[in-house]
């Protein structure tokens, strides 16, 4: 079964053709860093102009590379939340267009749901159930149990700045630049953890808490004249300290078989080795490319709901406030 996966929740033009939930035939991705770069951050407005110049020329050219037809695809799956609203509205709407003129089905997906899918994209190891999820970008911080391929509930979330949304603020006060979680990994890669920054451990809880970490690193820049190699590697410690720490001991109390790690920030090296190191259970990674956002796991979850038997015919409403669990 060979899935047009479309992807456009944030500032990623992104289609791809994957058969089976697990082949990548195509993945194709335009971004829009160097734009957005000038504005130290992500404009909704010119993210969603940016979609609608590259949405048709994105598609066709996963199209192309997959070397398929319209009639060699089975469905279409599009991200309808959650994400920015004017910019999944034209993912949804390109979507809704293609279905229609060729006669195919449409699923919406959820983009957390997603990025957790890229998980199957890779390697011939299978995921045991139930099974720990980190969801780990620059919008979520949450960690959800998986007891099937589309059951989900969730543990645990943050309570204000998620992981990643901490990183790009911090880069942004250590003068690093845009996007900050790479920034601040590579000055990281310079310096010594060597500062004890606060972690916010919510005892009792799985939430999570990077507010109070952001604070401390704005007040310590206010009082004194810092190495930002050193700082960045302190506060990029300080944040994969409690991540990995919360997620193993709710792998542990919920008796998991493994633990999958997935969003942007999963990319983040020193993330993915302390994870190796510490975790009680198989842990599953995907590359890079298939932690931030893509296509491919788009259309890896469309195929695992198209085989669940749902369909959602061509009224999808785009949620920007969607949850998952």
């Amino acid at each position: 079964m060979r899935i047009l996966g479309i992807e456009t929740s944030c500032d990623e033009t992104a289609a791809a053709v994957v058969e089976n939930g697990k082949r990548i035939i195509s993945n194709v991705i335009a971004s829009q860093i160097d734009i957005h770069a000038r504005y130290g951050g992500i404009v909704p407005e010119v993210a969603s102009r940016q979609h609608l110049l590259a949405i048709v020329p994105v598609v066709e050219k996963a199209m192309t590379e997959a070397r398929v037809s319209w009639q060699d695809i089975d469905g279409i799956a599009v991200t309808f939340g959650p994400g920015l609203a004017g910019s999944l509205l034209v993912g949804v709407n390109a979507a809704k267009a293609i279905a229609l003129a060729n006669g195919l089905p449409l699923v919406g997906v959820n983009h957390l749901e997603a990025h957790i899918c890229a998980n199957w994209l890779e390697g011939e190891k299978p995921v045991e159930f139930p099974c720990l999820c980190l969801v780990v970008s620059g919008g979520h911080s949450d960690l959800i149990l998986m007891k099937g391929q589309t059951q989900f509930e969730k543990l645990g979330q943050t309570r204000d700045d998620a992981a990643g949304e901490a990183l790009d603020k911090a880069a942004r006060i250590l003068g690093l630049g845009y996007p900050g979680g790479p920034a601040i990994e590579q000055a990281a890669e310079k310096g010594t953890p060597c500062l004890n920054f606060p972690r916010a451990w919510l005892r009792g809880s799985y939430d999570f808490s990077f507010s109070g970490l952001k604070t401390s690193l704005w007040h310590l820049v206010q009082k004194e004249q810092v190495s930002v190699v050193d700082t960045a590697a302190s506060f990029q410690w300080a944040i994969v300290d409690v991540l990995v720490s919360k997620t193993v001991e709710a792998a542990r109390d919920m008796e998991v078989k493994a633990i999958l790690l997935s969003g942007g920030v999963a990319a983040n090296l020193r993330l993915r080795e302390h994870f190796a190191e510490r975790s009680p259970v198989p842990i599953f990674i995907p590359s890079p490319i298939l932690c931030t956002d893509n296509a491919a796991m788009v259309a890896a979850c469309g195929y695992y709901r198209f085989q669940a038997g749902e369909s959602s015919g061509y009224d999808i409403d785009v949620v920007p406030g969607l949850s998952l669990g």
